[in-house]
C-alpha cells in the first residue's frame, strides 16, 4: 500500500446547484498541477463530477475527499441523504429518482452511478435509507510525466 501524498476534503451543500460542479473543477486543477496524466485527471474528474452532482440532487450536504498516493486518486464522497433503497438498481443506466425540476435543470439521466462506476477501477456503495450513502471510487495512476 503506498503512502498518501495528498489529502483534500471538500464540502458540498446540497440543493445549492450555483455552485454544482466547483469542486470537481477545482479537483481537475489540482491534478492537473500535480502532473496526473490527462486520461486519469479526466476519469477522476468525472467520478467527482457525478458523486458532487449527486450531493447537490439529493442530500442534504456532504464532503468528498481525494486521496492521493503513487499509485491511485481516491475518492470518498458521503452525504446526509435519503440514501438509496436499492443500489442494484440505481446502478442501472437510465434508472433515476430525479424530480422533474431537475429534470428540467438538464440533470436527472440516470447515468451519474454508471459514469462513477466506468470510470473506476475500484467502485463500492454503502448506503442506509434514511441516514445517506458513502461511495468509494479509485483510479489507478499510469505514470507522472513530470516531477
Amino acid at each position: 500500500m503506498s503512502a498518501e501524498l495528498l489529502r483534500e476534503s471538500f464540502k458540498i451543500q446540497g440543493r445549492n446547484f450555483d455552485k454544482a460542479g466547483e469542486v470537481s473543477s477545482e479537483i481537475k486543477v489540482m491534478l492537473r498541477d500535480l502532473c496526473i496524466d490527462a486520461a486519469n485527471t479526466r476519469r477522476t474528474v468525472i467520478v467527482a463530477y457525478e458523486g458532487e452532482m449527486n450531493v447537490v440532487m439529493y442530500a442534504r450536504r456532504g464532503t468528498l475527499t481525494l486521496i492521493l498516493t503513487d499509485d491511485d486518486v481516491s475518492l470518498e464522497i458521503a452525504d446526509e441523504g435519503p440514501g438509496i433503497p436499492d443500489i442494484e438498481q440505481a446502478l442501472q443506466e437510465g434508472y433515476s429518482t430525479a424530480s422533474d425540476e431537475m429534470r428540467e435543470l438538464g440533470f436527472g439521466f440516470g447515468m451519474g452511478l454508471p459514469n462513477m462506476k466506468r470510470n473506476s477501477d475500484e467502485f463500492s456503495i454503502e448506503s442506509e435509507v434514511g441516514k445517506g450513502t458513502k461511495v468509494f471510487a479509485k483510479i489507478r495512476l499510469d505514470s507522472r510525466p513530470c516531477s
